[in-house]
């Protein structure tokens, strides 16, 4: 049976969260269930493996922290959704390309609920409305086993994104949901792409928990 256990954590600290999704697929075995973790952050720049501190342009006092998935450097806040998915892609024979193209076909499609026409962009992973990013994405996979995710950006406060060169791209234009004519809180987001994210997986069990 492909099943999946959702947990819808609430605002959550970077630091924390990271420890422990990774401690997570480090003890997870063939068996283990997948899990997505839905939550918001506290205000924090994340920096990846290849993140260069040069696209720091002004952090001030929101803290930055150096993680280990992939790409260069991004804003997490309060009023962005953020989605962990901890899928054993080995399992489900999907490679990392298939895995990203996966993540932005679920927010596009969720998109396209709300009339939105998002879009990718070549060489530029995350999703785009009007050449503008609304969601970014940045995987680790160990042990054939993926952890991070995606952060789609509702109803937050963007002003730290011109902190950064987003994404490690001077000059690249941030939206989100709200400023598309889009009222809904993170949690009715939540509601409205959690659909979209497991058709993708074609999960055929779901559980939902609001605890790790």
């Amino acid at each position: 049976m492909n099943k999946v256990l959702i947990r819808q954590l609430g605002l959550q600290q970077y630091q924390d969260t990271l420890d422990a999704m990774a401690g997570f697929t480090d003890r997870r075995g063939p068996e283990t269930a997948d899990e997505i973790w839905c939550l918001e952050h506290e205000p924090v720049f994340t920096l990846g493996l290849a993140g260069k501190t040069e696209h720091l342009l002004e952090p001030g006092g929101i803290p930055v922290h150096k993680t280990d998935r992939g790409g260069q450097v991004t804003y997490h806040g309060p009023g962005q959704l953020v989605v962990y998915p901890l899928i054993d892609l080995k399992r489900l024979g999907v490679s990392i390309k298939g895995y990203v193209n996966m993540l932005e076909q679920a927010v596009i499609d969720c998109l396209a609920t709300f009339d939105l026409e998002a879009r990718r962009r070549p060489g530029m992973p995350g999703v785009y409305l009007d050449g503008s990013k609304i969601a970014a994405l940045g995987v680790r996979v160990r042990k054939g086993c993926c952890y991070h995710g995606l952060a789609l950006n509702v109803r937050m406060d963007l002003s730290p994104f011109r902190r950064i060169n987003p994404c490690g791209y001077p000059g690249l234009e941030v939206t989100q949901l709200a400023d598309r004519g889009v009222d809904l809180t993170v949690d009715e987001t939540l509601e409205k792409f959690l659909p979209c994210l497991v058709e993708q997986f074609a999960y055929e069990e779901v559980e939902v928990s609001q605890k790790l």
